[in-house]
């Protein structure tokens, strides 16, 4: 892992939209070094095997852990701006995605997955809440001074990398992020390849525009797909009316394909697969400093793909501000999901949220 830096803001690139890139954002410094960009899966995925009964090699899971990159998130986040605690021992965690290899950025800038996800108090379930990368919202000004206007979302991400990013997200939501994980996926290639493949249930068959071997048709109905095939599964969304949302429900379900066959594919106990498993998530994967994925796989360790619920946050759909095309948020549903996240009520989460 010694090729391998911590994210900093000089790591940072412009947002991009699923439409037309944003010309009105402010531009960071040039990146100068390929830092790692973090979402949910490696770390659904530690937590999986290191609560699932393989802790017997303690010692090695805390050398993954020590190896794994650490992000600054919190420094820039002033206290006096955030949510306040409502639900003791409840957990919120923001992470983000990136694809650090998508063949359609060819201009170097990365396309974005948030997710805001909850676990309860009693840790016997989560709920994931994806938010659209071109959701039209307020963002804070960074302590470089860029932002302090309505903008994509994922704009905060450009402007003053993961501390802005927690910063717009909270004050979007309202519910305050206790932790940070960051993924590449395209390390979702190594992942699955590692499992063996995982099993997809495509919804319409369509062929990709932007696949690793030029282009590749989707049959519909269930199949299982290697990591090439997963990868261009979970980035497609040209071959949607809905775009990226369409994207947004194909990487839920390979998130949750992985835990599935994480979990009943015996890789718990080859030690082989494991090893293999376990190097392919961590090289892909950054946390907050204050994370060991050890001791909260433990909290977690019977968390399964059946206890996972995904949504995508409430829209009213998407429109034009000025030149940019943008996703606008339905403010009544979506404070009636976020509230109820704040107070940790998983049965009015489940009751407000669009599955």
């Amino acid at each position: 892992m010694s090729d391998r830096h911590p994210l900093t803001d000089s790591d940072t690139q412009p947002p991009v939209s699923d439409v037309e890139p944003d010309g009105a954002a402010e531009q960071p410094a040039p990146r100068r070094r390929r830092g790692r960009r973090i979402a949910l899966v490696v770390l659904l995925v530690v937590v999986l095997l290191a609560g699932g009964g393989a802790l017997a090699g303690g010692l090695y899971y805390r050398s993954v852990d020590r190896s794994i990159d650490r992000v600054d998130a919190f420094t820039d986040v002033p206290e006096a701006d955030r949510p306040a605690v409502e639900a003791k021992g409840a957990m919120n965690i923001m992470i983000l995605g990136s694809d650090s290899r998508d063949p359609e950025n060819t201009g170097g800038s990365r396309s974005d997955t948030i997710i805001l996800a909850h676990l309860p108090k009693d840790r016997s379930s989560a709920q994931l809440i994806s938010i659209p990368r071109d959701t039209w919202t307020a963002v804070p000004r960074s302590k470089e001074g860029r932002g302090g206007r309505d903008a994509k979302i994922n704009a905060a991400y450009a402007w003053g990398g993961v501390p802005l990013m927690v910063r717009t997200v909270e004050k979007f939501s309202g519910v305050r992020v206790d932790n940070v994980a960051m993924v590449d996926f395209a390390g979702f290639k190594e992942i699955v390849d590692a499992l063996g493949g995982v099993d997809i249930d495509v919804e319409k068959g369509f062929t990709t525009r932007y696949s690793l071997i030029g282009t590749r048709t989707f049959a519909q109905g269930r199949q299982t797909m290697d990591g090439a095939a997963a990868l261009d599964y979970a980035r497609e969304r040209h071959a949607f009316p809905d775009g990226d949302f369409a994207r947004i429900r194909h990487q839920q379900q390979v998130i949750k394909a992985i835990l599935d066959k994480a979990a009943s594919g015996g890789v718990l106990t080859n030690p082989a697969k494991l090893n293999s498993f376990v190097r392919a998530t961590s090289s892909s994967v950054a946390v907050d400093k204050s994370l060991s994925l050890v001791d909260f796989a433990m909290e977690l360790r019977g968390l399964r793909g059946g206890n996972l619920t995904f949504f995508t946050c409430p829209t009213k759909g998407t429109g034009r501000v000025g030149s940019e095309s943008v996703v606008f948020a339905d403010p009544a549903r979506a404070r009636t999901l976020f509230q109820a996240v704040r107070r940790d009520s998983v049965p009015d989460i489940l009751a407000a949220g669009p599955k």
